[in-house]
């Protein structure tokens, strides 16, 4: 309005306070669940009904609660499921998409259902959810078979690592032994699906260019925001056109140059841009080979560019990538080509829940394990050991940078992070009250393991999408926390998530009822 009426641009600048206040959060969830064993304690089946605290609007909650829909059975083996879902109005500002978009509440509906059935059952939580996990020819509650399921893969490296059986033994012998400490340690297995939810916004352009210097730029939708997406659109074309990565440049996107681009979300900036730009690439490696080969008077076949030089026969020769790409200017080849990626066989009838909604799944196993005080209720995170499965990777720095920041994001939105609201729908929690993860707060002790030998056909280069799948883990942090004050007194309903310090005080000190 401000714009409007002024004729000229206008920026709102907000303090912290008046942000926490207006703007959207992750959405709350309350769960009504019923979940049924065998005697070996295979799961029968699965009831689960979800409530999402959506706000004063719906604003892209149904979203956020289709994700949540499709993932409550988590990583594991469901034969049989009836999950309903309610997206309700209530007096809060609208909450909105936040790094998960609804996996982490999803995920979290079973895991609790599974921790508890291990208590009532007296045997360890693990002991249900390694049994339960994903295999191969596994049918998904929304009809998907699945292939190559890394699920028990991950969970046995994670094993084979951290001895999980000595681990339980340690905690087990330190709680025995200690009044005034306790320990708690969970494993969480992910299977995380990846793709838009709408089908319609899994595409992507690029254009490539190669300059008579040996330079290359590429252009995409994908905006970088730290993630490390032109990193790997970097590597991406460099390996793909055989020139060295400092050649490759990515610029910044310019509706100008790749227009009507998809949201740089769901985890999907590399996976879409980066097979656009493999394509573009492959098409400029293949004019540039058929090039090389009159040029050196030799079969197509026998020529292969890698590593900034041109090699015929195996051999290397006289020209460079530079050299390469001067000549091939010089001789008209064309050196711009641009490719637009849709990535196929994506469906979902939302009436029939049934379909393929994602391209492919990732998945990981953690241990986490916390140390509480007692008296104080306070804790921290002792320590944490993953295995992601990111396919190749296409960076194993950026990966890694991935799977620790969002893994602390996640033990700050299980354990810490509290907002609070009055009656009438207004924030309460201000900036000096709402407390998230410090370096304090982080891992003492983190290890990450990329899961060895798993190829993905159904992304580019066969790497696997690591932005969001890895904040599920934090869910550990609050299950671990769990077992810790279960240790003490077991005679009270587990707390609701985030398990902060003073509900985990109220639960080892205030009376029952």
């Amino acid at each position: 309005m401000a714009a409007f009426l002024l004729k000229r641009p206008v920026k709102l600048v907000l303090g912290r306070n008046e942000d926490i206040a207006t703007t959207g959060k992750r959405h709350a969830y309350e769960y009504d669940y019923k979940l049924g064993l065998d005697a070996d304690g295979n799961i029968l089946a699965y009831q689960i009904d979800l409530f999402q605290h959506a706000g004063a609007c719906a604003d892209i909650s149904t979203a956020v609660l289709g994700r949540s829909f499709l993932h409550v059975s988590g990583s594991y083996r469901v034969p049989n499921i009836r999950a309903t879902a309610v997206s309700c109005r209530t007096n809060i500002p609208p909450n909105n998409a936040f790094r998960g978009f609804g996996v982490p509440q999803g995920a979290f509906s079973i895991e609790a259902a599974l921790t508890r059935a291990a208590e009532l059952l007296g045997v360890d939580a693990e002991i249900l959810k390694r049994r339960n996990l994903l295999r191969d020819g596994d049918t998904l509650p929304y009809g998907v078979k699945l292939a190559s399921v890394n699920a028990e893969r991950c969970w046995e490296t994670l094993d084979k690592s951290v001895d999980l059986a000595a681990r339980r033994a340690a905690v087990a012998e330190y709680n025995r032994t200690h009044a005034g400490t306790k320990r708690g340690l969970a494993v969480v297995p992910v299977c995380f699906g990846i793709s838009f939810a709408q089908t319609a916004l899994n595409q992507a352009s690029s254009l490539v260019n190669i300059y008579v210097d040996g330079s290359v730029s590429v252009s995409t939708g994908a905006v970088e925001m730290g993630q490390g997406v032109n990193t790997k659109l970097r590597v991406i074309a460099a390996r793909t056109l055989g020139a060295g990565v400092d050649k490759v440049r990515v610029d910044t996107t310019n509706t100008s140059r790749i227009p009507n681009a998809s949201p740089t979300s769901a985890s999907t900036g590399a996976d879409l841009n980066g097979m656009a730009t493999k394509m573009a690439c492959d098409k400029l490696y293949a004019r540039l080979q058929a090039f090389a080969a009159a040029h050196l008077k030799t079969d197509t076949a026998e020529v292969s560019i890698k590593d900034g030089a041109v090699y015929a026969g195996g051999k290397k020769t006289e020209l460079s990538w530079e050299k390469l790409a001067a000549a091939a200017q010089w001789a008209r080849v064309d050196l711009s080509e641009h490719a637009f990626y849709a990535t196929p066989d994506l469906h979902y009838d939302i009436g029939a829940e049934r379909g393929r909604p994602f391209a492919y799944y990732s998945y990981a196993a953690s241990l986490t394990e916390v140390l509480l005080d007692v008296a104080r209720g306070t804790y921290t995170v002792e320590s944490v050991d993953i295995v992601q499965d990111a396919g190749e990777s296409l960076s194993p720095e950026v990966d890694l940078g991935q799977i620790h920041g969002a893994v602390v994001q996640g033990i700050g939105w299980a354990t810490i992070e509290q907002l609070r609201y009055g009656a009438d729908g207004q924030v309460l929690t201000g900036v000096n009250a709402y407390k998230v993860p410090d370096i304090k707060f982080c891992p003492a002790r983190f290890e990450v393991t990329l899961l060895k030998d798993s190829v993905n056909p159904f992304a580019v280069c066969n790497s696997k999408a690591i932005g969001e799948p890895p904040f599920v883990h934090g869910l550990g942090a609050y299950f671990a926390v769990l077992q810790a004050l279960r240790s003490v007194r077991a005679d009270k309903p587990a707390p609701s998530l985030p398990l902060t310090p003073e509900k985990a005080f109220m639960y080892l000190h205030a009376p029952v009822g």
